[in-house]
């Protein structure tokens, strides 16, 4: 059973440019079927992952803040920095201005598929872009290349087993 991220993970993933126009993106993602793409800056490197997720500020719109005024003062009730966050994505025309950049959730090549699928677990991610050692992204491994490894594995355990 092939035990590493390398093993498994999906090879020169499809990737999009952080200034490419939002709607490009969408359809790419939609062409392909896929629910992520990774975002590269000018330099190649990685600079965040457009997700479904993401886009879903885009059909709904940012909603509007919850505040109170107590004594001529404005008491936000959820934290105006997500709400901005929230509004840009809601309204983002670019890719950059939609995708997600906080820090971003990586693995290596030479790492296990039990290591990543733990990373998947506990950070609650749904891919890991794959970065070599120089930071290039090389792949990216989904939850269902995991599963799909582990179907073949069983397959080839049973088609070994003596009957």
């Amino acid at each position: 059973m092939p035990t590493t991220v390398a093993d498994a993970m999906t090879r020169d993933p499809v990737t999009v440019p952080a200034q490419a126009i939002l709607k490009e993106a969408i359809q790419t993602m939609a062409e392909h079927r896929i629910s992520g793409l990774p975002v590269v800056a000018e330099d190649g490197k990685l600079a965040g992952i457009l997700s479904q997720t993401d886009l879903m500020w885009q059909a709904t719109g940012a909603p509007l803040p919850a505040y109170i005024t107590l004594l001529d003062s404005v008491i936000y009730l959820k934290n105006p920095v997500r709400y901005n966050q929230e509004l840009h994505k809601a309204l983002g025309q670019t890719v950059a201005e939609v995708m997600s950049d906080r820090p971003i959730v990586t693995i290596h090549p030479e790492a296990s598929l039990r290591e990543a699928a733990q990373l998947m677990h506990d950070k609650r991610v749904r891919r890991l872009p794959v970065l070599d050692a120089q930071g290039d992204l090389i792949g990216i491994l989904t939850r269902g290349d995991i599963v799909r490894e582990m179907a073949r594995s069983y397959s080839e355990t049973l088609a070994e087993a003596p009957a």
